[in-house]
């Protein structure tokens, strides 16, 4: 098999290229092609990785003829370069003019739609596209279908992810992952399934507090933007149970969660418009990102020995057996020396099992939902395998 990755060499990139050319791997992986517009991260990851089959590739995105040479020869194209840069649509739509299956680490719900509007074209096509395959969303969709299967009725499935840090407090500002999509999820609206249809909630609304086990303790959740609303609802399967409602929440370290909300209060959420400094104009949030990143290198030395926890759960209410009954799904990540060298596990391995799952096995044409693709049992081995603590009840 042939792979390539957009944006290979970027944090989540890089991720998905670690876990492929590893010895988890269930494909037979002959090429990895690592396209990105910094030759010095992709140098610096293919002598980290030290493996003959990865090719570099400059891309640039902008470009039609160099996004087609980059898909040039593939069995399946991963598109890691972030959502919010604005070329999530061009590389789905190159992806289906070479023919190539297509997977992406999704982004908040901003393309889902016009996405998923495609089905038909890439059926016709004979191309697959699974939209949206890291952890949230990703490994979050397939814990809802788990637990939507074990209801023969459906009133609601909530969804949540909860993440905390171990240790000393880390003096520098270290983002979860890319800049752009923490602020999004702070700064923006998001659609939730309320009362049998799709609403919109303003940003920091749905509060929610949960009491979890240790690490995480009492947590306050709330919604932001993401794609498994607009998707999980709907699914065969699910909507003729009659769900009535589907949320997503989130709850970040407190004093992380702290940091962003100022930030979004400080403009930084500005997307769109430029800022003119000396001449020079440039987006607050392009800024905060290059900031941040160089504030992160040269105080590498402050950095404290944090260990990151995970959780992510759906939580199902409906009918059983004629009776009352409930669901939950979750999903703990702990500290594993497996993790090393990853900026995020959780979602450049989920990336990584949806690539080859989709390889694996026989394929279906259209745009899919991972909650509407993958086989779970199939992917919760996968899981296991690096060492993710899968847990499935059923209960009144």
């Amino acid at each position: 098999m042939k792979i390539t990755i957009l944006g290979g060499a970027g944090l989540m990139g890089a991720g998905v290229a670690r876990d492929l050319l590893s010895d988890r791997a269930i494909i037979d992986i002959a090429a990895l092609r690592i396209c990105d517009n910094s030759p010095q991260r992709m140098q610096k990851l293919a002598a980290e990785l030290h493996d003959p089959r990865i090719e570099l590739f400059d891309l640039d995105v902008t470009r039609a003829d160099t996004l087609a040479l980059a898909l040039s020869g593939m069995d399946l194209c991963i598109n890691a370069v972030p959502t919010l840069a604005g070329f999530q649509m061009a590389i789905f739509e190159a992806a289906l003019a070479a023919r190539v299956p297509y997977v992406d680490l999704g982004g908040l719900g901003t393309y889902t739609v016009k996405q998923m509007a495609e089905h038909k074209r890439f059926q016709q096509a004979g191309v697959t596209a699974v939209i949206g395959v890291g952890a949230d969303p990703g490994m979050s969709n397939v814990i809802c279908r788990a637990v939507a299967d074990e209801l023969d009725q459906i009133e609601r499935i909530n969804l949540y992810w909860a993440a905390t840090l171990v240790g000393d407090e880390n003096p520098v500002l270290c983002p979860p992952y890319s800049v752009s999509s923490v602020l999004a999820e702070y700064a923006h609206p998001s659609t939730q399934f309320i009362g049998g249809k799709h609403v919109q909630c303003a940003p920091l609304t749905g509060q929610e507090w949960l009491d979890l086990p240790e690490p995480w303790g009492r947590c306050e959740f709330m919604y932001t933007p993401h794609s498994e609303p607009l998707t999980v609802p709907l699914a065969d399967g699910i909507r003729e149970k009659g769900i009535q409602e589907f949320t997503w929440k989130l709850h970040l370290p407190s004093r992380e969660h702290e940091a962003w909300v100022g930030l979004v209060k400080a403009g930084f959420n500005d997307f769109e418009d430029p800022l003119t400094i000396a001449g020079v104009a440039i987006k607050p949030v392009d800024f905060l990102s290059a900031l941040i990143q160089r504030n992160m290198e040269r105080n590498a030395h402050r950095f404290t020995h944090q260990q990151g926890h995970e959780i992510h759960f759906a939580v199902a209410h409906g009918r059983k057996n004629g009776k009352p009954a409930m669901a939950r799904c979750e999903v703990t990540v702990h500290p594993h020396p497996m993790y090393s060298g990853y900026v995020d596990p959780c979602t450049s391995m989920n990336a990584s099992i949806a690539a080859q799952l989709l390889l694996s096995q026989p394929r279906r044409a259209g745009v899919f939902a991972p909650e509407a693709y993958f086989d779970i049992p199939s992917y919760f081995r996968e899981l296991e395998k690096r060492h993710f603590v899968v847990r499935t009840m059923v209960g009144v």
